[in-house]
């Protein structure tokens, strides 16, 4: 069982929304009744075969609780969208090898001066960043950003989220972190869902925002330089030298809509979700302030170095 909800939210609340974004219908209330209460009704009680599924997922974008026999479903296809030049996505990927200024975008990644995780002070985690809107992210010179062009129809995306990147530190060490974004259009109507429906302004809370042209965070994954190639031998980067970092990043049931735009922020840092990387060869827990270092982060898109995200597609 797979709903949108915040640790144990299955439990303690209706589920109708998470932040600004609406699921149109109290969600955590219909998994208590219609999945969890036939569950142990069969398995506790002996009540007979509940016919449940062997995934039962919301999938998020149409707002619907989906049944699969399977998960990941069996007939969900991996597409890639690969990066392209001027900030584009595309399932189409590169056709050649662009001169030396076209092959790659770069950032300067600074740890004195991290992307944050949310675009608003706060004294915890506010747990709607699982959804946050991510402009203020696209607005730092900081985050990579590539975007498709508005969709011609629905795309939806169920399983994990495989990002494949060619990339070049100016360090010994970097951090990769991809964001995968569902972006409302400008106009989206007036009539959608409000804001925050049942939140009251906070000094500590998201504040409201206008949902149109909302960039909602669909999934986002740290993925530490360091462990490319394996968790128990970790390898510094050779600085300059372009390399492939591939991850999973958990799953998703999410339909992008038509009119929507896909887009993916690639970025070296997501302060405090992840500690500061300091960018050189160190022990991280033992870092000192000197060894904290700005890097220059390079992320190639050519024909044969050709950075993207794989999606579980549904026909």
């Amino acid at each position: 069982m797979v709903g949108p909800w915040v640790h144990g939210g299955w439990a303690r609340y209706d589920g109708n929304h998470l932040g600004s974004v609406s699921f149109a219908s109290d969600t955590a209330k219909f998994s208590r009744a219609q999945i969890l209460f036939p569950f142990f009704e069969q398995y506790l009680r002996g009540a007979g075969d509940a016919k449940l599924p062997e995934a039962y997922v919301f999938e998020t974008g149409t707002n619907v609780w989906r049944e699969y026999p399977q998960w990941p479903p069996k007939n969900a296809r991996a597409k890639t969208l690969y990066f392209r030049a001027a900030n584009g996505l595309s399932f189409d990927a590169p056709s050649g090898d662009a001169g030396e200024a076209e092959a790659f975008d770069e950032y300067v990644s600074d740890p004195e001066h991290p992307v944050p995780f949310i675009g608003y002070v706060a004294t915890g985690v506010p747990q709607e960043y699982m959804v946050g809107d991510q402009r203020f992210a696209a607005t730092r010179s900081d985050v990579l950003v590539y975007q498709t062009e508005p969709l011609e129809e629905d795309i939806t995306v169920a399983g994990p989220v495989s990002p494949k990147l060619f990339v070049s530190t100016s360090g010994t060490d970097s951090d990769w972190v991809v964001k995968l974004i569902d972006v409302y259009p400008q106009d989206y109507p007036e009539s959608g869902p409000a804001p925050n429906p049942n939140e009251p302004p906070s000094d500590v809370g998201p504040p409201k925002v206008a949902i149109g042209g909302f960039e909602q965070l669909v999934r986002g994954e740290p993925m530490r330089g360091k462990f490319r190639r394996s968790f128990e031998k970790p390898e510094a980067f050779t600085p300059g030298k372009a390399e492939e970092v591939d991850f999973t990043m958990p799953d998703v049931n999410h339909t992008f809509r038509r009119g929507h735009r896909i887009m993916v922020q690639v970025q070296s840092s997501w302060f405090p979700l992840a500690d500061r990387n300091p960018q050189t060869w160190v022990n991280i827990p033992d870092a000192k302030a000197s060894d904290f270092r700005k890097a220059t982060e390079r992320v190639y898109h050519t024909k044969s170095q050709p950075s993207g995200i794989v999606l579980e597609v549904l026909p």
